[in-house]
């Protein structure tokens, strides 16, 4: 089963006075990043926000909004002290004459005192309404990640066995390379030497053969690209997440896939070769999706 990075998913839940509103949107990401905004005062939630959040996700950008509201407004109070304490620091100054304005003021650390937070009951009954909205949104995320997987998982399989068949093409026309390289050089060889009047030693020219079909033998890098190609097909099998092993095993197809065309040094072979880089790209880009 794959999931997809990318999703959305949104909730609302309403008990006792407390509303909670979440939405979660997912995309791409190497590693697992939080990005969690929340409604002042209940900061002492993070830690098991994340923890939930955590158990659902493996990887990628999760960006998560939570509002919560209350029946009760918080209370506010101007701490004249605190005011007037700033107030003569930053008349003394020299260069500050012309003053500073109220409202700047007040954003002044301890100038403004808040009941905003939450007593321990409190935050604690709001913590069961948001973990049971949160799961919600999770739930409806998860049911989008999933959806674009089933998609995704189509896709790569197709592409799969386009590899398969590329590859098998490439394997057929591996031992034409060294017949065509005889022909060629017998011929090169056999002219130059007929215009000076001397005639080509069979032994000599079936030893450069076997030493060019040496060079140009791709059966190792054959044999573990099909390698490649049957754990990535395991691992789209596979139930847990693969995002990062499938992202190695395109590497590794790339990797064999450059050195076959390097080695193979044959036109033909050369067609299937940029076929296969195709096709591998196109895998590369879903994989980077796939948690």
């Amino acid at each position: 089963m794959l999931l997809s990075m990318t999703g959305f998913g949104a909730a609302s839940q309403a008990d006792d006075g407390t509303s909670v509103t979440a939405e979660i949107k997912t995309v791409n990401n190497r590693y697992f990043k939080l990005s969690l905004r929340m409604t002042d005062g209940f900061a002492a939630l993070e830690p098991r926000i994340e923890a939930l959040i955590r158990e659902e996700i493996g990887r990628g950008t999760v960006n998560v909004s939570l509002r919560i509201r209350k029946k009760r407004r918080a209370e506010y109070r101007v701490v004249t002290e605190v005011l007037q304490s700033y107030s003569k620091q930053l008349a003394d100054l020299e260069w500050c004459e012309g003053g500073v304005s109220a409202d700047k003021l007040l954003t002044l650390p301890g100038v403004i005192e808040t009941d905003a937070e939450q007593s321990d009951d409190e935050l604690e009954a709001v913590g069961n309404i948001v973990r049971q909205t949160l799961g919600d949104a999770l739930k409806n995320l998860q049911e989008m990640r999933r959806a674009e997987g089933e998609s995704m998982l189509t896709d790569l399989a197709a592409n799969v066995e386009q590899l398969k068949v590329l590859v098998g093409n490439v394997e057929t026309l591996t031992p034409n390379v060294a017949e065509h390289y005889r022909k060629r050089l017998e011929e090169r060889v056999g002219k130059i030497l007929a215009e000076h009047g001397a005639v080509l030693n069979p032994a000599d020219l079936v030893r450069e053969v076997a030493v060019y079909a040496d060079r140009c033998d791709v059966s190792e890098e054959i044999v573990r690209f099909r390698s490649h190609l049957a754990q990535f097909g395991e691992a789209l099998k596979s139930k847990e997440s693969c995002g990062r092993k499938l992202d190695f095993l395109t590497q590794e197809l790339f990797r064999e896939t450059n050195t076959i065309g390097s080695k193979a040094n044959d036109a033909e072979i050369t067609k299937h070769v940029v076929e296969m880089k195709t096709v591998i790209e196109r895998i590369r880009e879903m994989v980077q999706n796939v948690e």
